[in-house]
C-alpha cells in the first residue's frame, strides 16, 4: 500500500505541472485587459499602463511564466487581481460551501441514484422498470437551473420551509442548522446528478445478477435482500464507485449554475466572477487545485476498490 501510494503521489507532479503551463497559457489568450476591467471603462490608458506594469502584465508572457511556475513550486499561487489577497486564502473562503454542497448532493445520489438503480435491476423488464428509464432519461434531460427554480418556487416561496438563497458558514459560527441553505442547492444537484448513478447501477447490476454464484446463493435459501445487498452489490460496485467518485469531484468544482441560481460563495460562482474579471491569479489557482482533487478523488476510488473486491491488489 505504501509503495503505491508514492508511485501515484509522485505522479501527481507531472500532471499538475502540465495542468499549469495548459492553463496559465490558454488564459492569456483569452481576449481582454485585466487591468481595464479592474479599472472601469472610465479608466485612462496612462492608468491602465501603470496597472498593467505594477501587476507585471506587461512582460513578455514566458517571463510572466517562470516567474508564476517558481512562486508555484513554493506553494505560492499568488495574489488575486481582483481581491488583492493571496489566492489561496479566498478559494479556501469559498471551498467550505462547495464541499457541504457536494457532500449533501452525494448523499441525494446514493439515495435517489443507487436505490433506484438497484431497484430497476432486480425488477428489470417489469413495468417499474419502464418507468424508472422513462425518469431517468428525464432527469438527465433536465436543466438544474429549471429544477432549482421550480424548488424555490415550491419550498422557499409557496411552503417558505428553506432558504432560496446565501449560505452562512457552518465553520465559523458552529451552527449545523445553516446546513438548511444547502438543502435546495444539494437536491438540485443530487436530483440532477442521480439519473447517470441509477443508469450506471442498474446496467453493473443487471450483470451480477445473471451470474451463476447469484443464482447458487438463492438455491440456498439465502434471503432475496441478503443475496442483492451482500452479493450482488458488492461486486457490482466497482464501476459505481467510480462513478460516485467524479460525481462528487464534480459537484464540488462545477457546480456554476446551481451556485449562482442559490447565489452561494462556492467554488463554480468564483470561477465564473474572476473569468469576467480577467483574473489570471485566481483562474489558474483554481484550475491547479480542482485538478488535484479530480487526482485525489481517483486515487481514493483506487484505494476503495481493495475494499470492496480482496483480488484487487495496488502495485
Amino acid at each position: 500500500m505504501l509503495s503505491f501510494l508514492i508511485k501515484r503521489l509522485s505522479a501527481l507532479i507531472p500532471t499538475v505541472l502540465l495542468v499549469i503551463t495548459l492553463s496559465f497559457f490558454l488564459l492569456h489568450m483569452i481576449p481582454g485587459d485585466p487591468a481595464a476591467v479592474l479599472l472601469g471603462p472610465n479608466a485612462t490608458p496612462e492608468q491602465i499602463a501603470a496597472l498593467k506594469h505594477s501587476l507585471g502584465l506587461d512582460r513578455p508572457v514566458f517571463v510572466q511564466y517562470v516567474k508564476y511556475m517558481t512562486r508555484v513550486l513554493r506553494g505560492d499561487f499568488g495574489n488575486s487581481i481582483y481581491f488583492q489577497q493571496p489566492v489561496l486564502k479566498v478559494v479556501l473562503s469559498h471551498a467550505e460551501a462547495s464541499f457541504l454542497l457536494a457532500t449533501l448532493g452525494l448523499m441525494v445520489v446514493i439515495l435517489l441514484g443507487v436505490s433506484s438503480g438497484i431497484t430497476s435491476a432486480v425488477l428489470s423488464k417489469t413495468a417499474y422498470d419502464k418507468v424508472f428509464l422513462s425518469f431517468a432519461l428525464l432527469g438527465a434531460s433536465i436543466p438544474s437551473f429549471w429544477l432549482g427554480l421550480l424548488l424555490i418556487l415550491l419550498f422557499g416561496v409557496r411552503l417558505r420551509v428553506f432558504p432560496t438563497s446565501g449560505f452562512v458558514s457552518v465553520l465559523s459560527t458552529g451552527n449545523l442548522s445553516n446546513l438548511r441553505y444547502l438543502v435546495l442547492p444539494a437536491l438540485t444537484l443530487g436530483a440532477v446528478n442521480s439519473a447517470v448513478v441509477a443508469r450506471v447501477t442498474r446496467s453493473a447490476m443487471l450483470e451480477v445478477l445473471h451470474q451463476q454464484y447469484i443464482d447458487v446463493a438463492r438455491a440456498k435459501g439465502l434471503h432475496s435482500a441478503n443475496v442483492i445487498l451482500k452479493h450482488a452489490l458488492r461486486n457490482a460496485a466497482i464501476p459505481i464507485v467510480t462513478v460516485l467518485g467524479f460525481v462528487f469531484a464534480g459537484m464540488m468544482a462545477t457546480a456554476v449554475v446551481t451556485e449562482n441560481v442559490f447565489a452561494i460563495p462556492g467554488i463554480g460562482r468564483l470561477v465564473v466572477q474572476s473569468v469576467l474579471r480577467r483574473d489570471y491569479p485566481m483562474i489558474q489557482g483554481i484550475m491547479v487545485l480542482v485538478a488535484f482533487l479530480y487526482l485525489v478523488v481517483n486515487l481514493a476510488t483506487d484505494i476503495v476498490y481493495t475494499i470492496l473486491d480482496p483480488r484487487i491488489r495496488l502495485t
